[in-house]
């Protein structure tokens, strides 16, 4: 069984053994994190509860039954009722409908528990599952930005009428 939950204190180890073990294949579609990441992530995962605490941002984990973590899903930047959604999943779990499947719960979590009205993503053009993602989950394309130094598009999703949308 595979669950999407709000992350703990004690997915630490677990986080930080799905971002190194998948860092390579994460790199090759979004900027790495750089190993101050890697070096300073006890400390930044408990300054990332303390912002989600004070709702700032919604962090989410995606673990197996045995609590390993297969992605994350988080909504940052909460204000005004929106937020941005970024999602990664691991390389393991790639190609079965995971992420799509995950960013709905999370969508569903963002109208249901933490009233919000708007999400916003960015993914580079050259990422074909992660465009197909948001597709599939109701986002619109907004407009071409710069990813980094890859080119982009932002997307839209109007929660308004709740989750998911209407046909």
């Amino acid at each position: 069984m595979t669950i999407v939950s709000r992350l703990r204190a004690d997915h630490a180890t677990a986080l930080l053994a799905f971002e190194r073990e998948n860092r390579a294949y994460f790199a090759a579609c979004v900027p790495d994190r750089g190993d101050a990441y890697f070096a300073g992530f006890a400390e930044r995962h408990r300054e990332l509860l303390d912002e989600q605490s004070a709702g700032l941002h919604h962090f989410h984990v995606v673990e197996d039954a045995g609590g390993v973590v297969l992605g994350r899903v988080n909504l940052v930047g909460v204000e005004n009722g929106s937020a941005e959604l970024g999602y990664r999943m691991a390389e393991k779990a790639a190609g079965r409908g995971l992420a799509t499947w995950a960013v709905r719960q999370v969508c569903a979590s963002a109208v249901a528990e933490y009233g919000l009205t708007a999400l916003r993503a960015e993914t580079t053009l050259d990422n074909g599952a992660s465009r197909t993602v948001l597709a599939r989950t109701g986002f619109e394309p907004l407009e071409d930005v710069a990813f980094g130094d890859r080119p982009g598009r932002r997307y839209v999703l109007d929660l308004r009428h709740g989750f998911p949308p209407a046909p």
